[in-house]
């Protein structure tokens, strides 16, 4: 018996999806990553906003998500593409307005999902009234209290304050005209806030009320681990510090004083209805530190970075996910899983590129949507897409690479392609795109892979379908099976009052095909398997789940 990809009907499954309140929906949430820039352009202008994210809806409901994250849409001059906000009550004329932002979140509720929204508390546009005021205030004033400004080492405080550095590349310190320095951990154009200032804590307090009383569900915050800094602003001793990220406490990154921040923000959340959350993008040295960021009183869950930078190799993930598990069930958290986002190179192609890396993207879709907890599926993704790694100079804008070694985040932010045969592939009606799409991107489009059995648009739709139907799957633990060296092989026991059977799931990240034991009913697998009965072999690359009855 011969079998390619796998599918059962939706009746064959038990529905176990809470369309509900939702009580701890994030505990298992599929959460979707919109770039709003490069979603869908509504306007003709080449750049997405929120009308264009709010006419593709369908589309995302359909996949079956359940929740969106959306990038910031702030009053912003752009420098870090929104992340240096001007203005955190105010939507960015680019992007459209507040009932812009008003409409989206209605009529994703009324769709059946959320919305998370990006808040970026370690600093500020240069732009930001704050900054302007400070500026123009002396040194010492309460203007200046509100970011980090030291006066410079040396005789003449020619030299900055202490040797830190910026993730972007370069010293971490722009020196004013009065020759006080002004620390900006990222561009210049984005200063440090002073998280010792109560004035600071005041004020995001309020801002995420403001967005809370808007509709929002929750917050993805922005370099959770930053705010808080080292006593006395001492010198790390090293140089090459963004090699340290995730690797080392900082002075300046994952100070155990910044979950005071974070229990702050707990509390402010925890008193409003409707289960509204906090999301922490952390980079942390050890897993254990990272799960600090989720224990009760402090945020719901914490990107997992050490999943997304593992190799593809049997061993290397086994650790990863049970380090993950172990941790995050040590705090009461659930674990998160992500492959790629806006910051990092598509996993398509860090999986090798071309057919290899397309088939290991496939089976990595499958194992990751099969593991205990909250999901992420970045924009595009779910089309296959790679990397683009031959943009022109001239689009090339992305501050890492203008400050660093040349190495920036464009290509994974280059906008999707929904449909047609030419560029921009139905991004917007002004025929033109702010990063080119290649041209031979027409076969990964929505609207030739809607069609297609074997897409890899069509294997997330039935994969999410079956998750959200499937009793083992969503939150819950996991039970590792014996299997052939190279391979994961795990199942997932259904949970709840009466649950009975499971879901198993079998990965081979070898070099050959494989022999493992027919678990059950195959579902889905995210190539061409063959089966003899009691057997399947499993090629290279390659990943299957069954729905598995328990005997007796």
């Amino acid at each position: 018996m011969t079998q390619d990809t796998l599918i059962v009907p939706a009746e064959d499954l038990t529905a176990s999806g809470d369309t509900g309140d939702g009580a701890r929906w994030w505990r298992d949430a599929v959460i979707y990553q919109v770039y709003v820039r490069s979603f869908a352009d509504s306007d003709g202008d080449g750049v997405g906003d929120l009308p264009g994210v709010r006419s593709r809806l369908p589309y995302l409901a359909g996949l079956g998500v359940d929740a969106l994250w959306l990038t910031p849409f702030y009053v912003s001059p752009m420098a870090d593409f929104g992340y240096d906000v001007a203005d955190y009550r105010g939507v960015d004329p680019l992007f459209g307005t507040l009932d812009d932002a008003r409409g989206l979140i209605a009529d994703a509720h009324a769709h059946g999902m959320r919305i998370i929204v990006d808040v970026v508390p370690n600093h500020t546009s240069d732009r930001h009234a704050w900054f302007r005021a400070a500026l123009a205030a002396a040194p010492g004033s309460a203007e200046r209290a509100r970011y980090i400004f030291r006066d410079g080492r040396g005789p003449d405080g020619a030299e900055p304050p202490n040797d830190w550095e910026s993730v972007f590349g370069g010293p971490a310190w722009t020196r004013l005209p009065d020759g006080q320095w002004y620390l900006h951990l990222f561009a210049p154009e984005q200063p440090d806030l002073n998280w010792e200032n109560p004035e600071v804590h005041a004020e995001f307090a309020d801002v995420l009320k403001f967005w809370l009383d808007v509709g929002v569900d929750g917050f993805r915050v922005d370099v959770a681990h930053g705010m808080a800094k080292a006593p006395g602003l001492p010198d790390v001793g090293h140089a090459d510090q963004v090699e340290m990220l995730g690797t080392a406490v900082l002075p300046y990154f994952d100070q155990d004083h910044v979950h005071d921040i974070h229990r702050g923000w707990r509390r402010l959340l925890d008193s409003y209805g409707g289960q509204r959350i906090a999301v922490a993008e952390a980079w942390a040295p050890t897993p254990e530190r990272l799960a600090a960021y989720t224990r009760p009183d402090e945020l719901h869950q914490a990107f997992n970075f050490h999943y997304l930078t593992a190799s593809w190799e049997a061993p290397a993930l086994r650790e990863v996910i049970e380090e993950s598990l172990r941790t995050a069930g040590g705090v009461g958290a659930p674990a998160t899983w992500v492959l790629s986002n806006h910051d990092v190179k598509r996993h398509v192609t860090r999986y090798g590129g071309g057919d290899r890396g397309l088939r290991r993207a496939r089976a990595a879709a499958l194992l990751t949507l099969a593991l205990p907890g909250s999901s992420y599926v970045y924009q595009g993704e779910e089309l296959g897409l790679p990397e683009v790694l031959d943009l022109p100079e001239e689009f090339q804008r992305d501050p890492q690479r203008l400050r660093g070694d040349g190495a920036g985040r464009d290509g994974c932010r280059v906008p999707l392609p929904w449909e047609g045969e030419e560029p921009p592939f139905g991004f917007g009606a002004g025929g033109g795109s702010w990063l080119p799409i290649p041209t031979d991107w027409r076969d990964l489009t929505v609207a030739a892979q809607r069609d297609d059995p074997g897409s890899m648009l069509n294997l997330y739709t039935e994969a999410l379908r079956i998750r959200r139907g499937h009793p083992a799957l969503g939150d819950g633990s996991l039970r590792w099976l014996d299997g052939p060296s190279g391979t994961l092989v795990f199942v997932r026991e259904s949970a709840g009052e009466g649950a009975r059977g499971g879901l198993a799931c079998a990965v081979n990240l070898g070099g050959r095909a494989v022999r493992v034991p027919a678990y059950g009913t195959p579902l889905l697998a995210s190539g061409p398997v063959r089966g003899d009965g009691g057997h399947v072999e499993l090629p290279p690359d390659t990943a299957l789940w069954w729905d598995v009855k328990e005997e007796g």
